[in-house]
């Protein structure tokens, strides 16, 4: 039956509206902030705990972006990335709204979404964001990373195959 308002109610298959995305994102920021929470008061910092011949979990503060990008700078970078981060969130919700028909590429930009914030969370209260999953081979190291910056890979993989897959689409019309 539909709502009173006049409004038809929700069919099966349809996209979800930017409610539904903008709820996924706060998931994924609670789920970034207790699995920081969790390693900023189970470990000190530089410590690690080997869990296989490759990957450690251990504790180290980022205070610039990917790959401690300006890290050493003297602390302008942490506000530089904290409105970066920002805008990006206020052109993301912009986006769900316009394209609200596209569920690949609004999973994406939330996945970007909520790393972001999750991110920009760290970056006000703590002056850094908190890693913990560290990767390596012999001496080679991957920098050590968190979910939200699993969330934001995976979402601009995602982006990519999108933007791939519309590309193909439209080739085949």
């Amino acid at each position: 039956m539909a709502p009173a308002t006049g409004q038809s109610a929700a069919r099966p298959g349809r996209s979800p509206r930017p409610a539904h995305w903008l709820g996924l994102a706060a998931v994924l920021i609670v789920l970034d902030q207790l699995t920081k929470l969790y390693f900023d008061s189970a470990f000190t910092y530089g410590q690690r705990l080997n869990v296989l011949p490759v990957f450690d979990l251990t504790l180290v503060y980022n205070r610039g972006a990917a790959f401690s990008f300006l890290a050493s700078e003297a602390g302008w970078q942490r506000w530089f990335f904290t409105a970066l981060g920002i805008v990006a969130a206020i052109v993301i919700v912009w986006l769900l709204r316009r394209n609200q028909d596209q569920p690949r590429f609004s999973l994406a930009l939330t996945l970007i979404l909520g790393g972001a914030l999750g991110n920009v969370i760290d970056r006000v209260a703590y002056g850094h964001v908190i890693d913990f999953l560290l990767f390596y081979w012999n001496d080679w190291y991957y920098p050590a990373f968190n979910l939200a910056d699993i969330c934001i890979t995976c979402g601009a993989v995602l982006l990519v195959l999108d933007e791939l897959l519309r590309a193909r689409s439209a080739r085949s019309r």
